[in-house]
C-alpha cells in the first residue's frame, strides 16, 4: 500500500473530533442569514403589493381622495395604534426569535396566533425560551398555525357567511371570549415555571387597566413596570450583574 493510501486509511479510521458547538453556530449562523434575507425580501414584496391597490385606484381609477384626508386618517390611526409599531417588536422578539418574527409580522394575527403557536411549540419540545432550540421550534409553530389559518380563511370567505348563519346563537356568543382565553392561556403558560412572577404582571396589568390612565399608553406602561419589578427582584437574588 502506497504512503498516501496509508495516510488515507489512518484518516479514516480515526477520524477528527468535532469542536463542541462549532457545527450548530455555524449552521444556526446560515439560518439567521437565509432569515434576514428571505424575511426582507418577502416583508418589500407584501409592503408593495400593499400599495398597488390604492395607487390603482387613486391615479389610474382617477378616485385620489386628497392628500389632506389620506395625512388625517394616518395621523388619527397612528396616535392610536402608532406605539405598537415600536413596542410589538420589542416585546415579541424574545419569544418569535428572528425568523418568526419575520414570519409572524409578514402573516399577522400575532398576539392571538402566533405567540399562543410559537410558546406551545416550545413547550412541546421541552425547548428553553431564547435558546436557539426553541426558535426553530417556534418557527414551525409559525409556520403550521399560518398554513392552517390560510385554510380556515379560505374555507371562511368561500362559505363563511352561510357557516355562521346555521351556528347556534349560543355558539355566536362566545366569540367575545376567544381573544380574553387566549390571553390568559399564554400567560398562563409562561408563568407556570415562576408563578410569583405571573402574579405580578397580572396584579400590575390590573392596576394599569382600572387606572386613570391615557388609553394609548396603558400597554407600554405595564409591560415596564413588569420588567422592572421582574428585573429587580432578580437583581435582589443575585441573578443579575450590575
Amino acid at each position: 500500500m502506497s504512503n498516501a493510501a496509508e495516510q488515507t486509511q489512518v484518516v479514516l479510521n480515526n477520524p477528527m473530533p468535532e469542536t463542541p458547538g462549532i457545527a450548530g453556530s455555524s449552521s444556526m449562523e446560515l439560518f439567521y442569514r437565509r432569515s434576514h434575507f428571505w424575511g426582507r425580501l418577502t416583508l418589500f414584496v407584501i409592503i408593495l403589493m400593499s400599495l398597488v391597490p390604492p395607487l390603482y385606484i387613486s391615479f389610474v381609477m382617477d378616485a385620489h381622495p386628497g392628500w389632506g384626508v389620506i395625512g388625517t386618517g394616518l395621523v388619527g390611526y397612528a396616535s392610536f395604534i402608532g406605539i405598537m409599531w415600536i413596542l410589538e417588536p420589542i416585546t415579541y422578539y424574545p419569544t418569535l426569535g428572528v425568523a418568526g418574527t419575520y414570519l409572524a409580522f409578514l402573516t399577522g394575527n400575532i398576539a392571538n396566533m402566533c405567540l399562543p403557536c410559537s410558546s406551545a411549540a416550545q413547550k412541546a419540545v421541552g425547548a428553553e425560551p431564547g435558546s436557539e432550540k426553541a426558535e426553530v421550534a417556534g418557527v414551525f409553530g409559525i409556520a403550521v398555525a399560518s398554513l392552517t389559518n390560510i385554510i380556515i380563511l379560505v374555507i371562511m370567505i368561500l362559505g363563511g357567511t352561510y357557516i355562521i348563519s346555521v351556528l347556534p346563537p349560543f355558539v355566536e356568543s362566545m366569540f367575545s371570549f376567544i381573544l380574553p382565553s387566549i390571553f390568559g392561556a399564554v400567560l398562563g403558560q409562561f408563568a407556570y415555571r415562576t408563578p410569583k412572577y405571573g402574579i405580578i404582571a397580572l396584579i400590575i396589568g390590573m392596576a394599569v387597566l382600572f387606572a386613570p390612565i391615557f388609553s394609548l399608553i396603558k400597554i407600554p406602561i405595564c409591560v415596564a413596570l413588569t420588567i422592572a419589578v421582574v428585573l429587580f427582584m432578580e437583581k435582589q437574588k443575585g441573578n443579575l450583574n450590575g
